[in-house]
């Protein structure tokens, strides 16, 4: 085997791929990237038996070939070379030679046939989708996929597919977030996939109009996006039916300024820490929103102006959660829909209805913060 290849173009891809692979794995191949050099392009592949990641970068092939290295030690002697260009042989003792300028190693690498094959989705439904549109669903779902859960399940968001529409689904007990857009020929389907696969597709999708196709098969899904191809299980199990845990009514409304009522929940907050944790009251009145939180440390007052029809309701809700709701809001205005102190927290856009957010109160102690 035996390429010359760009090393600005190899760096990015072994960047990308590398995210894929396994940090410790009782398979040393798995802890590398496969190399494969034919016609005109190298293929890279990272895989950690949940998650695999491909893409082609143009190269000079000389003799084709395949080979598995260290992805730690490959990326970095690739980030730190110091020349444009990079020489890559490997001989039948798997002993590789990379060069780059002055700069020269030879380091052993892995049989490819220990390397396991990565699934196939076989013949899946095919789904085109704008990347941008699909990063801003994921980016204000994903902060509310579970981290560790009973039902595994909830640690992927819920796709639901529909006729000409598109929903996503995350909640994690204490919040729920569901986003909604529009899309053409769709057949229903419905599929949970794993959060670590959105974290790591988040990061490859750019905010052009540029389609991504997502194929769907039985077990596993594929994402194709910029030259990157990932692949990955799908979860199985019972997601929560996430439609009987939205409110049927609500007596309040308020509209709410997204930055200032950010800014002010984050001044208030401050107080807070993992060893002194304490609700954030929210106070909703004629006069706008008044936050107050009181710890060891101390105690703080703030107020933000709002819109409030419905009369008056005091609250306490759990900062963080309700902060990342708002950081994740995208738009200048919130509308914010209660219903009494214990019951749900929803916060949509002002105008129409492309997420939902739900956060639960904390249940407050009378008098004290």
């Amino acid at each position: 085997m035996k390429f010359l290849c760009s090393r600005q173009k190899l760096n990015e891809a072994v960047l990308n791929v590398q995210r894929t692979v396994s940090s410790k794995s009782s398979i040393p191949a798995l802890e590398g990237i496969l190399l494969t050099a034919e016609e005109d392009h190298i293929r890279l592949c990272g895989y950690n038996l949940e998650i695999g990641m491909t893409t082609e970068i143009p190269a000079t092939i000389q003799e084709p070939g395949s080979i598995v290295m260290s992805a730690k030690l490959f990326g970095d002697i690739i980030r730190r070379f110091p020349d444009d260009n990079v020489r890559f042989q490997s001989d039948d003792k798997l002993v590789s030679t990379i060069e780059s300028g002055e700069s020269k190693f030879s380091i052993s690498g892995i049989p490819t046939q220990e390397y396991p094959e990565l699934p196939s989705v076989g013949e899946g439904k095919s789904i085109q989708i704008p990347a941008s549109i699909l990063k801003s669903m994921i980016r204000q779902t994903l902060f509310a996929v579970a981290q560790n859960d009973a039902k595994p399940i909830h640690t992927g968001t819920l796709f639901e597919l529909s006729e000409g529409k598109i929903r996503m689904v995350s909640v994690d007990g204490y919040r729920m977030a569901i986003r909604e857009e529009a899309i053409a020929n769709t057949e229903k389907n419905r599929f949970v996939v794993p959060g670590k696969t959105l974290t790591e597709l988040l990061k490859l999708l750019g905010d052009g109009d540029d389609d991504v196709e997502m194929v769907v098969g039985m077990r596993h899904i594929l994402f194709r996006t910029g030259g990157y191809t990932v692949i990955s299980r799908l979860l199985e199990g019972e997601f929560l039916d996430y439609r009987a845990a939205l409110p049927k009514e609500n007596k309040m409304e308020a509209r709410i300024s997204t930055q200032e009522f950010t800014a002010s929940l984050e001044r208030v907050s401050l107080l807070i820490t993992e060893r002194l944790r304490s609700p954030v009251r929210c106070m909703f009145g004629e006069d706008g929103i008044r936050l107050s939180c009181s710890t060891a440390m101390g105690r703080a007052n703030d107020r933000v102006a709002a819109k409030v029809q419905g009369g008056e309701l005091e609250i306490g809700f759990n900062s963080r959660y309700l902060l990342d709701a708002l950081h994740n809001a995208e738009c200048d205005e919130v509308r914010v829909m209660l219903n009494g102190p214990l019951s749900p927290m929803e916060i949509l856009p002002c105008e129409g209805q492309s997420f939902l957010f739900l956060v639960l109160p904390v249940r407050l102690k009378s008098g004290g913060g």
